[in-house]
């Protein structure tokens, strides 16, 4: 106790700022992967989709022309599709979360024993003895609030969502897809002269999946060939199937 009156709230502060400060990235990285590797997967579906139907042929079946707009008409309405479904979704886990956490503040304020009861339940099967899990317990009911994050992290094992906000969520998720699924596509656009614009194509695509897996290695520090390797295994994967779907529709 002495221990913590020894510190000030600007000494707390800095530590939180020094020693627990957050990417900004990081908040989002979830949509920014997601969003990206969609975005890559979904436009060289496309162009491996056009070029697997066109495989053997002598003359190409489809133009870079036909290939850059079913690209970016796909581009831009996944990306949307995409970025509205994410907005969605976090309304809906608030909506689902605030129902469940609505139901637990009545069971605290109508039948307290009871869930007093189950507290001291669930710190004993954290390993707290019978002693200290009901000494927690009586803590804990003096707090109403603190008491029902509690019961919600630990008996309903349900993450708040509360904080999250689904515009930007989505907002970056539509940015994200559409930024990284751009990029296999860049060739029919600038260079759609090429006779092989289709490997230019590949070459871009896997360029693409590297610098989202770099983005990802550099917000999550965890090992580069992991996190660059999964990002690039995961989407390639993709692309080669979509490849491969494509030579069964050759005209």
């Amino acid at each position: 106790m002495r221990a913590a009156m020894r510190y000030s709230k600007r000494d707390f502060l800095e530590h939180l700022e020094r020693e627990h400060k957050i990417n900004p990235l990081s908040v989002y990285l979830k949509e920014i992967v997601y969003g990206g590797n969609d975005g890559i997967v979904t436009t060289f579906a496309v162009v491996a989709g056009f070029t697997g139907a066109s495989a053997g042929d002598s003359i190409p079946t489809f133009s870079a022309v036909a290939v850059l707009l079913f690209g970016l008409a796909n581009l831009f309405a996944d990306g949307t599709s995409m970025g509205l479904g994410n907005f969605l979704s976090v309304r809906s886990e608030q909506d689902i979360y605030r129902s469940h956490k609505h139901r637990e503040l009545s069971e605290i304020r109508e039948n307290p024993e009871m869930e007093r009861a189950e507290t001291v339940h669930i710190l004993r099967t954290k390993g707290f003895s019978r002693k200290d899990a009901e000494t927690i317990a009586t803590i804990y009911s003096k707090n109403e609030q603190s008491w029902l994050d509690f019961m919600m992290n630990h008996e309903l094992e349900m993450p708040n969502p509360e904080h999250d906000n689904p515009l930007l969520t989505g907002t970056v998720t539509f940015f994200s897809f559409v930024f990284f699924g751009l990029i296999p596509i860049v060739p029919y656009i600038f260079m759609e002269s090429l006779e092989n614009i289709f490997s230019v194509s590949v070459s871009f695509a896997f360029l693409a999946l590297v610098l989202l897996g770099m983005l990802r290695w550099r917000v999550t520090k965890q090992t580069l060939w992991r996190s660059v390797g999964e990002v690039v295994l995961v989407g390639g994967t993709s692309a080669v199937i979509a490849f491969i779907v494509g030579t069964f529709f050759r005209a």
